[in-house]
């Protein structure tokens, strides 16, 4: 059951408790960037997680209607994870934090042309995201990855 006794009703607040630490906005970004759904394939990012904060920060999100979860078809024993609507709704905060780090952090992974790109392009790339990951997928995995579109949507430069 979410928490009743908030520390106080500021938004900033309302949100730092909903997702605030550092292991639930990984997980977000995990399914966002990378297309992971499975309680093993978070474990197996590169940050680490503990299997009992893995499960705990798991619980929280659903209980808080950020993620949605579900028994897998092909394999009744996995457990998918899904962002709700209101999950989707973070991927803007979650290109804006990248687009953050990449211009601060000279040692951050971001492709610097993608975040340019998402940046000049703000709205379209939201919605672009968001739709792509509603369907299943995400902004670098897969057959109808975001970057992927992108490149289809380019010309083709002689």
């Amino acid at each position: 059951m979410k928490r009743q006794n908030r520390r106080s009703n500021c938004p900033i607040n309302f949100a730092l408790e909903t997702f605030g630490d550092t292991w639930s906005l990984l997980i977000i970004r995990d399914i966002v960037f990378w297309r992971k759904r499975t309680f093993k394939e978070f474990q197996e990012s590169k940050e680490g997680i503990a299997s009992n904060i893995l499960a705990s920060r798991l619980s929280h999100l659903v209980e808080y209607g950020v993620l949605a979860k579900r028994v897998d078809e092909n394999d009744r024993r996995k457990t998918i994870y899904q962002l709700t609507d209101k999950g989707l709704d973070l991927i803007p905060m979650l290109l804006e934090i990248s687009g953050w780090s990449t211009t601060y952090d000279a040692m951050t992974t971001s492709p610097k042309d993608l975040v340019a790109f998402v940046y000049a392009n703000r709205e379209t790339m939201f919605k672009m995201v968001r739709e792509t990951v509603a369907r299943g997928g995400s902004l670098f995995v897969g057959e109808d990855c975001v970057v992927k579109q992108l490149l289809k949507r380019k010309p083709a430069t002689q």
